[in-house]
């Protein structure tokens, strides 16, 4: 196979740029359609928890053993905040959201930084306010269930989410980055098909084709003839024969003239 050179990219591009950027075009703009007016946005709240562990007979000095071991327990309480011993009682407690232990586990993710001995509750929903309670919700059951299930105070509120969600935009879907994104995979599928279609297609379309292929130089070559081009020759080859029967039928009464003409000479 031959291999191809940066003009034989170009080349195969340009032969089908039309219909690439066609398929770029209308990808585009279905996707940001979708994104701006279907696909219903979601807001997200999130609150910030700190693992601090205290005794409770007095306050223990800090150190690096302390932070290690509060750090090691966010693993644990990530796990925890996740599983029925919370969420059964979220849900019972507050049945105005609508979900029971198991929905509620779904739309709840937790998160931490490396190092630190923070957690952020993230919760994603259609309604920011519904969101925030529910953050909210999941954060005051943990902080108030883990002494129970670990025989430790050490869990802290950093801040609640604000419930008031008149200034909140929306983190899905993002219209940007669907169209940029619609934009890039459908230019590769455009070229890639190009490719395809390109590698595809043993025709042969030039003297070049038909000496890589058979090793002989061209003699002759038969240009492709359009409809109206072929009706214009058969109107000429008509018109042709015409002529010719016009001129043939005139022949003979010219050549008896000339030979009368001889005759009466002599």
């Amino acid at each position: 196979m031959k291999e191809l050179e940066i003009k034989d990219y170009v080349r195969i591009i340009r032969k089908r740029l039309w219909w690439i950027v066609t398929l770029v075009v209308v990808a585009t703009l279905l996707s940001g359609i979708v994104s701006k007016f279907v696909i219903k946005p979601e807001y997200e709240a999130s609150t910030k928890i700190i693992v601090n562990k205290t005794s409770d007979v007095e306050i223990q000095q800090l150190n690096t053993d302390t932070v290690n071991t509060n750090i090691k327990l966010i693993d644990t309480y990530k796990e925890i905040i996740k599983t029925p011993a919370i969420m059964d009682v979220v849900a019972e407690m507050y049945p105005e959201f609508g979900f029971d232990a198991e929905g509620l586990t779904e739309k709840v993710s937790v998160s931490s930084v490396n190092n630190t001995q923070v957690m952020t509750l993230i919760v994603r929903d259609r309604s920011y306010e519904k969101a925030a309670r529910i953050v909210n919700a999941v954060s005051k059951v943990f902080q108030s269930e883990i002494p129970a299930l670990m025989n430790v105070q050490n869990v802290s509120i950093l801040n609640y989410a604000k419930e008031d969600g008149a200034n909140k935009e929306p983190v899905s879907p993002n219209v940007l980055l669907n169209t940029v994104v619609a934009l890039i995979l459908s230019l590769l599928i455009g070229i890639g098909v190009a490719f395809l279609l390109e590698f595809m297609d043993d025709t042969l379309k030039s003297e070049d084709d038909v000496q890589q292929i058979l090793g002989l130089p061209t003699l002759a070559m038969i240009n492709r003839v359009s409809a109206s081009e072929m009706n214009r020759s058969k109107e000429a080859v008509i018109v042709a024969k015409q002529s010719a029967q016009a001129e043939a039928r005139s022949t003979p009464s010219r050549k008896a003239g000339e030979l009368e003409h001889v005759a009466i000479g002599k």
